[in-house]
């Protein structure tokens, strides 16, 4: 939301500044982004005081800007002008004020006008114009020092700034205790749990002349999503292979980095089909994902730390049935290129103070390897390279996911010709052997709407000739039952057995 400024009074000594500092502010590229301005005279006719109509406008205002000249202007019944009331008004408020004298002898100005001036002298500080140029510059300046001081705009680094607002209450001291005894665990860091939050903040370099960073707030904020609303992860998963709505599974994630990290990488591993290995190499039996995991969380780690925290975009996570996308809201860092991503390359972190407490962790291996890596775990999976693009100001990654020889297109959606079944298709293959009940099957694959599941599950199978009615003649019977057909019967042997195969441990695995 931009801020709202109020220019001073009506005073047809100003008439002409006024009108030129709103189309300065309207027409500048960088203000025009922040501010909108109120003139008193581009208000329609109404049937209020003029008085109630300005002082209104003043409380609703950001920014109270005071043009001070000869004229003092029309006086009310106490002998007071609309210039006098409203800075009055803005100072009872507290609003940001900025005043600009024009260069006039005080001989020439009316007294009340001195009197008003003195005062302005006395609280804050003012600055003389004697043209119009001169009195665009001179608020110019003003406005982008109100900017950094309120940090809309920054000089430094997103992560190192204050983030507006926040105060050392709003940061959690039991997350930084936990913060402090992995890390101490993880990578014999100097600090342990004991440290008091201000000294373990400032060591981490989280505080702005004594106020929590933005990173400090994202890493151990109690509510990120207070200061930084798209500071979230929206979570998607697609049965096909495009977005298309209704999104069977759709979840937005919030809460700090590590927070964020944790449950998206949750949300896809949940999703993603899975193989159990032979027990030849140890006690337990691997289990291997359509995507390995650690190419999964480094995507999705990518995203989050590397995100560009002043878009107001967020992190997307979409799985599709052959694939996942991760996009990253921002552009790579200057002088690195998509074909450098393929190769050693050194690490540009676009937030390197929330980087370094997830390597910390361990959420972060290495410095500049974890694309690198994503892409060697891929490849040792028998997956295509990840692709990397810029889209719609986003970088992207994509995942391929391992697709199972033989699975045999379902529906209207295609993938060469190895997109199957989806879980639920499969699992309802399984329940209709002996004929089952709709009721019966949105029960076994956990759905509650009856029509999304004959359209996303039912009439698919059907229209392949995998599954039938028992009473063909009478769709909607409240008899009415389902089972496989002999189509429906090989297919379920031909993926019941693909699933149950043991596959060995591939090398590497146990490194």
């Amino acid at each position: 939301m931009r801020q709202k400024i109020f220019i001073s009074s009506v005073q047809k000594e100003f008439a002409g500044q006024r009108r030129a500092l709103k189309e300065y502010i309207q027409g500048d590229a960088l203000l025009c982004k922040f501010f909108e301005v109120f003139l008193f005279e581009d208000i329609p006719a109404a049937d209020r005081p003029a008085d109630e109509v300005y002082l209104h406008e003043v409380a609703r205002s950001d920014i109270y800007i005071a043009l001070l000249g000869r004229e003092y202007g029309y006086e009310d019944d106490a002998g007071i002008s609309p210039t006098q009331r409203e800075y009055e008004y803005a100072s009872a408020l507290g609003k940001e004020r900025l005043v600009y004298l024009k260069s006039v002898s005080d001989a020439e100005r009316h007294p009340k006008m001195r009197m008003l001036v003195d005062r302005a002298a006395v609280e804050l500080v003012r600055r003389r114009f004697g043209s119009i140029p001169e009195l665009t510059a001179l608020v110019y300046a003003s406005l982008v020092d109100y900017l950094e001081r309120m940090a809309l705009i920054r000089t430094g680094p997103f992560d190192a700034t204050a983030c507006r607002n926040a105060t050392l209450q709003d940061v959690s001291a039991e997350k930084v205790r936990n913060f402090l005894r992995t890390a101490r665990r993880a990578r014999d860091f100097a600090l342990d749990e004991s440290t008091p939050l201000v000294d373990a903040l400032a060591h981490l370099n989280l505080l702005d002349k004594g106020a929590p960073s933005h990173a400090s707030i994202l890493l151990f904020g109690g509510a990120p999503q207070r200061f930084l609303i798209s500071s979230e992860v929206k979570c998607m998963h697609f049965h096909g292979v495009t977005v298309r709505k209704p999104i069977p599974s759709y979840q937005i994630y919030k809460g700090t980095v590590f927070d964020m990290v944790d449950q998206a990488v949750d949300f896809v591993m949940s999703k993603l089909n899975r193989t159990v290995g032979t027990r030849e190499h140890g006690p337990q039996a691997p289990v291997f994902y359509d995507i390995p995991e650690t190419a999964v969380t480094e995507a999705i780690v990518n995203a989050i730390a590397h995100r560009d925290y002043a878009s107001n975009a967020s992190v997307q996570v979409m799985l599709f049935a052959d694939r996942l996308e991760v996009w990253n809201p921002g552009s790579l860092p200057p002088g690195l290129s998509l074909e450098d991503l393929h190769r050693a390359h050194p690490s540009i972190p676009r937030n390197p103070l929330i980087a370094e407490p997830l390597f910390l962790t361990k959420y972060i291996e290495k410095a500049g390897s974890g694309i690198l890596d994503m892409i060697e775990v891929c490849m040792e999976a028998g997956l295509p390279t990840p692709e990397f693009r810029l889209d719609a100001g986003c970088f992207i990654i994509t995942l391929s996911r391992k697709q199972p020889a033989g699975w045999i297109k379902v529906g209207s959606e295609q993938v060469g010709t190895k997109l199957g079944p989806s879980r639920d298709q499969v699992l309802v293959l399984q329940q209709v052997i002996e004929g089952k009940a709709i009721t019966t099957l949105m029960h076994s694959v956990r759905r509650t709407n009856r029509t999304k599941f004959r359209d996303q599950v039912l009439n698919p199978l059907i229209q392949e000739g995998l599954i039938e009615m028992t009473i063909p003649d009478k769709p909607r019977s409240s008899k009415q039952k389902y089972r496989l057909t002999e189509k429906g019967r090989k297919l379920l042997a031909e993926q019941l057995s693909l699933i149950r195969t043991e596959v060995p441990c591939p090398p590497n695995a146990q490194e």
